[in-house]
């Protein structure tokens, strides 16, 4: 299988090949929350989010994107609507970042950010029903006012730095070269609890992605809901955290 050379290059194919499909499936079984976005629903919440990104708070192309979020089906939409935009992800505070996005009651360990855009998390990513901090942006206020459609200034190329840590950037080419070596199958379907943004968002998010795949991403499940939920979701891999 050829491996895209960029993250809308990957999108792209994924429309074409079946916009339907299920792309991101999430539990969390906390709430009782079950989300799931198809190959066009997820391009529509990454084309939301990354006109947010660059129209909205003003992100360039080659700005940072801190993200300090639990296991969640927005962690996929964030990464994909950076590495849209041309932007870079990190998930470590000591590195240069331009953007913090957060969870509830998150925004306090990041007073020193640039900007800060804090989720809800609740169910359809909707606003906070309490009002944040005048320095704080409701990301569930702001997201329906984006359009559907979003169009690069500057199209990331395979050697766009697409994340940031304290060891080397890795590029877009790069992190989807190395999500094509994992070991799964084509069309695969990956249950797995791990972060969708861990090991540089490969293991969990790109890798099944590039296979041809999709994830299913479990929140706070028992035991028992594994074999339940590879069963109804029709998983052919499991990957634990």
């Amino acid at each position: 299988m050829r491996t895209p050379p960029t993250f809308p290059d990957l999108v792209i194919e994924r429309l074409r090949a079946d916009p339907g499909q299920p792309l991101v499936t999430a539990y969390d079984d906390a709430t009782g929350e079950r989300t799931e976005l198809s190959a066009t629903t997820y391009v529509n919440w990454v084309s939301k989010t990354a006109n947010l990104f660059t129209d909205e708070l003003g992100l360039e192309p080659g700005d940072t994107v801190l993200l300090d979020l639990p296991p969640h089906w927005l962690v996929p939409v964030f990464l994909g609507a950076a590495w849209s935009a041309d932007l870079s992800v990190t998930t470590t505070a000591d590195v240069r970042h331009d953007l913090v996005v957060c969870g509830p009651d998150a925004w306090s360990r990041h007073e020193d950010a640039p900007q800060v855009l804090a989720c809800s998390l609740l169910p359809f990513a909707v606003r906070f029903q309490e009002p944040l901090p005048d320095e704080v942006l409701d990301y569930g206020l702001l997201w329906p006012g984006q359009s559907d459609v979003f169009v690069a200034t500057h199209v990331p190329s395979p050697d766009t730095v697409a994340w940031v840590s304290a060891g080397s950037p890795q590029t877009q080419s790069q992190l989807l070269e190395t999500a094509a070596g994992t070991d799964h199958q084509d069309g695969v379907r990956l249950l797995t609890d791990v972060h969708p943004a861990e090991g540089q968002g490969v293991p969990a998010f790109l890798a099944p992605l590039v296979h041809g795949g999709s994830i299913v991403l479990l929140s706070h499940a028992s035991e028992d809901a594994w074999t339940a939920r590879r069963r109804d979701e029709r998983a052919t891999a499991v990957l634990r955290s």
